[in-house]
């Protein structure tokens, strides 16, 4: 049985403090950067509508961009990828700074921001392993997930003082700043790796060939391929987000409401990734499928129209439950070979946003012909169903049988 890991000796690891504060500054670059966009965008064009539509470009290119260049963390070495992109990213949000920047620059310097993203995203995620072995990874992953989970909380507000209080270009110049100390960190706290090999002399496939194999790995293999099928169960409770202001409208509040329920479910998700590190690995692996539809349960109780604080606890416990995707990301991440972690990554980040933004859209469609209180419920019923035909395939996957050439067990 696999020893419990503890959080001394994650924080123990030199490497891991400088990869997860530069973590924490990259969130925290990305959350200003946002809203300092948002601010920007509605100074010069007093368009609700547009200030939307350039937050929503802020999603956008992790779809477009997430498998295409994520694989370049699998063909350099991965400490290289990530103080490149940080230092480019430094640079598209410095020139965003600059006064009277015609509008479409400012977008585009934007979806360039958003794509260097990616690698490095997938860099780090590949690099992790790496660092700490076994059970070791998993916390660490926590601790990242719960940063990432509490900027969501308290991002927004620190953002929109820090834009009050310095304006919007030097909350962009304050942005790059943090781009900056995050490649520094990089450079003197990661040790230099070589780009990963597949264990063999033979010549490097060409960049697409190398793409179609990451897609292929995940497909084939059943354990990659149910770990990124629980993932996307996220896309059904998530829906939360997209209609927690036309919600509490509905129960009779107000924007001050609103932001409670948008609060509750991460908040629940750092209080269940907290709790699911106490728990053997063993039994992490095994309540997957039952957390993912526990996860959606409470949604399904949206149809009774609960008042806010009944919704408050139902919204916490589906995030609670959420935290299941720490050890399903662990393990995905864990079962792929060193040379396809970077690809991959980006196959399956793909497919958990792509299905967050349909889950959404769905629900909107389905709210704007009935109510937000029915479409939770809707999308919290099908969900529940979806998550135990995932839970079932997993159990399955996870019985003894041959595994794909160069993976791993879960």
């Amino acid at each position: 049985m696999v020893e419990r890991a503890r959080w001394r000796d994650v924080f123990g690891h030199a490497e891991f403090r400088a990869l997860f504060v530069a973590g924490v500054l990259s969130v925290a670059g990305d959350q200003l950067a946002r809203v300092a966009l948002a601010v920007l965008v509605f100074d010069r064009t007093e368009s609700a509508g547009l200030t939307a539509l350039t937050y929503a470009l802020t999603y956008i290119p992790d779809l477009l961009f997430g498998p295409l260049l994520a694989g370049f963390a699998d063909r350099y070495p991965r400490r290289s990828v990530m103080i490149l992109t940080d230092l480019a990213r430094a640079i598209l949000v410095a020139a965003m700074a600059i006064e009277g920047l015609p509008l479409l620059a400012v977008i585009l310097l934007l979806l360039g921001l958003q794509a260097f993203g990616s690698p490095f995203n997938a860099a780090r995620a590949a690099t992790l392993p790496a660092v700490l072995p076994g059970d070791h990874y998993v916390l660490g992953k926590a601790a990242n997930d719960m940063v990432v989970q509490f900027s969501q909380v308290l991002g927004f507000g620190a953002g929109g003082a820090i834009v009050v209080a310095v304006g919007t270009s030097g909350g962009l110049l304050l942005d790059s700043a943090t781009f900056l100390l995050s490649a520094a960190l990089l450079a003197v706290g990661v040790h230099r790796r070589p780009a990963p090999t597949g264990g063999t002399d033979a010549p490097r496939r060409s960049y697409f060939k190398d793409l179609s194999a990451g897609l292929s790995l995940v497909a084939r293999t059943p354990k990659l391929r149910t770990l990124v099928i629980l993932a996307t169960i996220a896309g059904f409770y998530v829906t939360v987000e997209g209609l927690a202001i036309p919600y509490a409208h509905e129960i009779g509040q107000g924007p001050t409401a609103a932001g409670l329920l948008l609060a509750a479910s991460p908040a629940g998700a750092v209080a269940g990734m907290w709790l699911i590190t106490l728990w053997p690995p063993e039994r992490r692996m095994r309540l997957l499928g039952p957390l993912a539809a526990l996860a959606c349960i409470p949604l399904a109780l949206c149809f009774l129209t609960p008042g806010l604080v009944p919704t408050l606890l139902l919204w916490g416990i589906s995030g609670m439950a959420s935290a299941y995707h720490l050890p399903t990301s662990a393990a995905f991440v864990q079962a792929v070979p060193d040379s396809q972690r970077g690809q991959a990554f980006g196959v399956a980040s793909t497919a958990l946003k792509g299905s967050q933004g349909l889950g959404i859209l769905l629900a909107g469609l389905v709210a704007e012909g009935s109510s937000p209180s029915f479409a939770l419920g809707v999308m919290g019923t099908v969900g529940l169903c979806a998550a135990v035909a995932a839970g079932a395939a997993w159990s399955r996957a996870r019985r003894p049988g041959p595994e794909v050439a160069g993976t791993s067990p879960a």
